[in-house]
């Protein structure tokens, strides 16, 4: 082999290498991932309180620090003028408990009065959560799921 090609593969390997130890260390950074997000809700029915629950795994190599949910109707003006992080500040957090190496499963439950539905819209309705990693990176899905209020 000539000196030049063993100086260029040296040279290839050297960038590959470093290439590589880039993707390893920037691995960690990937935002959060959600997955198998639901809603149930469930309307009140006489004196019989309601619920809205909601379930996602939430992944995240450096750990999940927190996951917020936010139930939106799907005519207002969320709609129109989009959701954002900043939105969500103000929402309300899940319980995440760990079901996977770097997987969490969080769930959402609200009670829902009698007063809370009647003055609630008719309709579809979107949930969003925001989930933030260790690390502050964050993934937000403004309808991770969906649910119909009759």
């Amino acid at each position: 082999m000539s000196r030049r090609i063993a100086l260029s593969v040296a040279a290839g390997v050297v960038v590959l290498g470093g290439a590589g130890a880039f993707v390893v260390a920037h691995a960690g950074e990937r935002t959060p991932a959600l997955a198998h997000s639901t809603a149930r809700y469930t309307a009140p029915d006489g004196a019989r309180d309601g619920s809205l629950v909601v379930v996602a795994d939430v992944t995240a190599s450096s750990g999940v620090k927190s996951v917020k949910v936010l139930a939106w109707p799907q005519k207002s003006s969320f709609a129109e003028k989009g959701l954002t992080a900043k939105d969500m500040a103000a929402a309300e957090s899940a319980v995440c408990k760990p079901s996977g190496q770097d997987t969490v499963r969080c769930t959402y439950t609200v009670k829902v009065t009698g007063a809370d539905a009647e003055s609630s819209p008719r309709g579809a309705w979107h949930v969003a959560i925001l989930a933030t990693a260790q690390d502050g990176t964050t993934t937000l899905d403004t309808e991770a799921a969906d649910f119909t209020v009759r």
